[in-house]
């Protein structure tokens, strides 16, 4: 069985283990892979979360900037342009938590600032260490989430020599950072990045391994949801792809799967934390 943990945020305190946690994604980008542009409106952006939430998501993340394969980054300016005006429009309006999708201490600021409770962090730091700070002084959550290269060069990497070894020692120095600026364990939750610069077939193996990211003591979450090792031309194809990792994830040991598709997953978890109760029997 998962180890439990108690994700402390700023207003409230998430169990994390009993049973699989689905954080809904929200992205507000008109270029995202799946669905860019079709949420931009912050109407249209509401409309959704509130429909995410009626669906059963436990978490929205909200994501104002692409990381697919290839995408160009964006300035903070042009990243809160996007997010804002749909923060300010959710703001006290459900009663999960929301998360926001960036590595920008300036677009965390302001997102923490409306309410916001947890920076989920696409780089692990790497791109603006200084958003812990951020982080800290509000007293969120923070998920530190493996990225590879960036979005831009993942095309020219090449395989990772040792995945699952290279994603924990790359995680642990993340947690170091973290803790270093004064961000408690009981605030963080890490992410292999699926995706995220690996290789298609270097996915599969790492959902096979997800159990040694364990040694971290961490809450995990994983992200599988349309990635592109995951594609097929039907989409419907591509959702029970999607299915199949989440199963994965959660029989790995995850206590978090970040999803497009709220009630579809949530018949998968449902199912497969019934099976890994029943191995724990």
């Amino acid at each position: 069985m998962r180890k439990l943990y108690f994700w402390k945020l700023k207003r409230r305190e998430i169990q994390l283990g009993d049973r699989t946690l689905l954080m809904a994604v929200l992205n507000v980008t008109p270029d995202s892979f799946s669905d860019g542009g079709k949420y931009a409106d912050p109407d249209r952006a509401f409309a959704r979360a509130i429909e995410l939430e009626e669906q059963g998501a436990d978490m929205i993340d909200i994501g104002a900037e692409s990381t697919r394969p290839g995408s160009a980054r964006i300035s903070a300016a042009e990243e809160m342009r996007r997010l804002i005006p749909v923060l300010k429009r959710l703001k006290d309006q459900l009663t999960i938590p929301i998360s926001v999708d960036t590595y920008k201490a300036e677009v965390a600021e302001r997102a923490l600032e409306l309410g916001v409770d947890v920076i989920n962090d696409p780089s692990g730091l790497t791109i603006e260490p200084q958003l812990a700070r951020v982080v800290s002084n509000h007293d969120a959550g923070l998920v530190l989430n493996h990225m590879r290269g960036r979005p831009d060069n993942w095309a020219r990497l090449g395989p990772m020599p040792d995945p699952v070894a290279g994603i924990a020692r790359d995680l642990g120095a993340a947690v170091s950072r973290a803790r270093h600026i004064g961000i408690s364990p009981s605030k963080l939750v890490i992410d292999p990045g699926l995706g995220f610069g690996k290789r298609k077939e270097q996915n599969a193996l790492i959902l096979g391994r997800l159990s040694a990211l364990a040694a971290i003591d961490l809450p995990i979450m994983a992200g599988p949801s349309r990635k592109s090792f995951l594609a097929h031309e039907d989409p419907e194809q591509t959702k029970f792809a999607t299915a199949a990792a989440v199963a994965a994830c959660v029989l790995g040991g995850v206590h978090m799967v970040r999803v497009h598709d709220v009630r579809e997953m949530r018949a998968v978890t449902d199912l497969a934390d019934d099976i890994l109760r029943a191995q724990a029997e």
